[in-house]
């Protein structure tokens, strides 16, 4: 069983329209589950997207995604209308008090700070509220795993009003730069573990 199915919220969670309802052997409308490697050129598409023609960098390359897929999938989330991908977010863990340029690459397996890599929503489904839902269903679902006590990720300056909406709070510039792009260290405190466990269900 994996980390996901083994929490009730991050199950998958399937709504039909009333015109569906009759019909056998659909795909469920709306799924979330974590990703595997085989979703790898998917989220790299979404992702490249996303962000090339915005900053004309990916946090991620394609190799990178296909490594964090493999290492720690189960830090990792997708949004699936119909089968199709339309939303993701990649974590690993981190070992460290603030990120460093290791932390672009390398997954910490003892860590117990999850580094969130990229958050992307396909072009067609954006300014729909679907980045906030997810981050939301995420940041839920850190809170049932033990070893996860933060969440941390790096932005542009323009991005620090939606992860604030998110319940991230700014540590300060990033030591982290990508040509001539600078970032800003955000965190997310993934409190309260036992009394979170025993009222949703962990």
């Amino acid at each position: 069983m994996s980390v996901l199915s083994a929490v009730p919220f991050m199950r998958p969670l399937h709504m039909r329209s009333p015109a569906s309802q009759g019909r056998r052997h659909t795909l469920p409308a709306s799924e979330f589950r974590s990703l595997s490697p085989e979703d790898a050129i998917s989220v790299f598409e979404i992702e490249r997207e996303a962000f090339i023609s915005v900053s004309g960098e990916c946090p991620l390359h394609l190799d990178e995604v296909r490594h964090f897929l493999t290492l720690c999938p189960e830090l990792s989330l997708g949004w699936f209308e119909e089968g199709r991908l339309v939303a993701f977010i990649i974590g690993s863990l981190w070992d460290q008090e603030r990120l460093t340029t290791d932390a672009l690459t390398l997954h910490k397996p003892h860590g117990s700070t999850v580094h969130i890599h990229v958050l992307a929503v396909h072009r067609t489904f954006r300014q729909q509220g679907k980045g906030s839902i997810l981050m939301w269903r995420y940041l839920q679902y850190l809170r049932c795993l033990p070893y996860v006590r933060r969440a941390v990720l790096m932005c542009e300056d323009f991005l620090v009003p939606f992860y604030r909406k998110s319940g991230f709070k700014v540590r300060g510039p990033s030591e982290i730069t990508v040509g001539p792009l600078a970032f800003i260290e955000m965190l997310y405190p993934v409190r309260g573990h036992a009394f979170m466990r025993r009222n949703s269900g962990c």
